[in-house]
């Protein structure tokens, strides 16, 4: 008689109460009908950020970006409800007029940490036309930002949507 081999099984873990990082990577390209050069200069210019940063009907009381590498970055975005919804972070770097790199924590108004991003734009001229390509990686670092990741690709849409307005009003800071 040939001896049986012992069937293994994998048990299950209990893991319930053990919750993975939330996470998110967002790839949105856009053409912009303006030169390169203006358009990569509003993404580095924070009076021009102010203008069309963040999302649909969010305004932007606090806007300082010192875009070098290591440069500070410091948003304030405010809802249409009146909250405020802060964030900090880097310019990792500053390639003129090709690409730009940050890093971001957005926070709560205790200033604790609620989700940390790295964000690379690169910008393509095509003829006259400027191709926006927006790569954003991001992870939770608290249970309120699942819902933050939810909203990240429509977000980035409408302030791409609200720099295409921007450029197009050909109104300067």
């Amino acid at each position: 008689r040939f001896l049986r081999r012992p069937r293994f099984t994998v048990a299950e873990s209990n893991t319930d109460n053990i919750q993975a990082p939330a996470k998110r990577v967002v790839l949105i390209s856009r053409d912009i009908d303006a030169p390169r050069e203006r358009v990569f200069q509003a993404w580095i210019d924070p009076s021009q950020m102010a203008r069309w940063w963040g999302p649909s009907h969010f305004t932007i009381p606090v806007c300082e970006a010192d875009a070098r590498p290591e440069g500070a970055l410091k948003i304030v975005m405010r809802g249409p409800d009146g909250v405020d919804y802060p964030m900090t972070g880097n310019f990792q770097a500053v390639v003129k007029p090709e690409r730009i790199s940050f890093s971001t924590i957005a926070r709560d108004e205790a200033s604790n940490p609620l989700l940390e991003a790295l964000t690379v734009v690169t910008f393509d001229e095509i003829g006259r036309r400027t191709r926006i390509t927006v790569q954003a990686s991001a992870v939770g670092l608290a249970s309120v930002a699942a819902k933050m990741l939810d909203g990240m690709e429509a977000g980035w849409r409408q302030s791409l949507d609200k720099l295409a307005d921007f450029l197009a009003s050909g109104t300067t800071p």
